[in-house]
């Protein structure tokens, strides 16, 4: 997959990839391959499964074959991912039905992502997510999975409630997405357990370091 760079004045880089599964693996692969070279400081195994995130809604709900385009785009305290296609059906970020197939992808990608979205372009659309890089990464992790969290229980019941109904239909929320995350992992080929402790050293590395 050739690419090419403008690094001033940012880093960027541009990846087109057929929406194939064998050419996901090989976008993930090129993707944190670029990644390293910049020395990003964003955990690999986060941008993978966003970069696969992405590129398998374009197989899904634009068509296997179709030709795409990734592009990596560092500034500084962001990583923005964006993939862009033919397809000038966007998604919405509002999902009324969670247990839809591509509901749960939305969901995940809004769990994953400290902010995502989508556009229209000249010719199509370009569904995007961005990573934080810098040292306060981990007071937005909770600032965005308390958002996701509040997003996941309103799709799935219609509100989010108040005290201490709340915090239980959070927590309840919590387990269910870390179960739709498991499900997720597998259906792609990886091993859940794995998935949950390779999580579990990036959370445990990150409690350390605050």
């Amino acid at each position: 997959m050739p690419g090419y760079e403008v690094t001033e004045p940012r880093l960027r880089s541009v990846l087109p990839f057929e929406a194939a599964p064998a050419e996901v693996r090989l976008l993930r692969r090129a993707a944190v391959t670029q990644l390293n070279r910049w020395g990003t400081p964003v955990a690999a195994d986060e941008a993978e499964l966003l970069v696969t995130e992405l590129a398998t809604n374009v197989i899904k709900h634009v068509g296997e074959g179709t030709s795409a385009t990734l592009i990596l785009e560092w500034r500084g305290e962001r990583l923005r991912l964006e993939v862009h296609d033919k397809s000038r059906a966007l998604p919405s970020p509002h999902v009324a039905d969670c247990n839809a197939e591509c509901g749960r992808g939305l969901h995940l990608l809004a769990a994953l992502a400290a902010d995502w979205g989508a556009v229209l372009t000249a010719v199509g659309k370009a569904v995007w997510c961005e990573i934080a890089t810098s040292a306060g990464q981990g007071c937005r992790r909770l600032e965005r999975a308390a958002e996701a969290l509040e997003n996941y229980q309103g799709a799935r019941d219609g509100s989010v409630g108040r005290g201490s109904r709340r915090q239980a239909g959070l927590e309840e929320s919590a387990i269910e997405l870390i179960a739709d995350l498991l499900h997720w992992s597998a259906a792609r080929g990886h091993d859940p357990d794995d998935i949950l402790d390779r999580a579990q050293v990036h959370y445990e590395a990150e409690a350390d370091a605050a």
